[in-house]
């Protein structure tokens, strides 16, 4: 088999591991789900299942990306796929955590708004062009895991104040990152829309 020609396109299989990894997250939030609210929502043992499920599918939101992208596998389905998968996964969890007393409503709320509403711009100002994770984006998403992530375990009340700072500097960060989007895609929509303006009348 020869090597294609320089600039050629050459399809990318549906099929592959970094799309894999995103079904597996999708599959797991139901899973999740089920192994929270077992015996109550408060049984100790099902809380650690339940947080156990949580790192894995979390750990697969971090790496299915970073392989596509290594591997040249980047697909239209995992650019529509993975971020659906991501909020499933986070949004999920806050509003179970929410359902069960655990953390207060206006945080979920909070929070869920954001990452729906920067999700929907983002898809919305595709034919200008995509914005990019930036850093802030990123961390926002690790304290975000990390922190709902304690609240899912049954852990003792002396270190509520961890899982408390945490949630406090997700929500932070989610805010911040959620203007600075904001800023980019207007910028981003006032270039596209000066680039095909039509020339002005001499």
């Amino acid at each position: 088999m020869t090597d294609p020609k320089p600039g050629s396109y050459v399809p990318v299989s549906l099929v592959n591991l970094p799309n894999a990894l995103t079904v597996l997250r999708l599959i797991l939030v139901p899973v999740f789900l089920l192994c929270l609210f077992n015996l109550g929502g408060h049984n100790d043992g099902w809380r650690w299942v339940a947080g156990a499920v949580f790192a894995v599918a979390a750990i697969t939101d971090r790496y299915d990306g970073r392989i596509a992208r290594k591997r040249g596998q980047v697909t239209d389905f995992g650019r529509i796929a993975d971020p659906i998968a991501d909020k499933a996964l986070t949004g999920s969890a806050l509003v179970g955590l929410s359902m069960l007393g655990d953390l207060p409503w206006w945080v979920t709320l909070l929070i869920l708004v954001r990452e729906i509403g920067i999700t929907v711009m983002r898809f919305a100002i595709l034919r200008y062009g995509v914005i990019a994770a930036s850093p802030g984006g990123k961390l926002k998403t690790l304290v975000q895991v990390v922190a709902i992530g304690l609240y899912v375990l049954p852990l003792p009340d002396q270190i509520d104040w961890l899982r408390i700072g945490l949630m406090g500097l997700a929500l932070l960060l989610t805010i911040g990152t959620g203007i600075d989007y904001l800023i980019r895609a207007l910028a981003l929509v006032s270039r596209g829309r000066s680039t095909n303006a039509p020339p002005a009348a001499s």
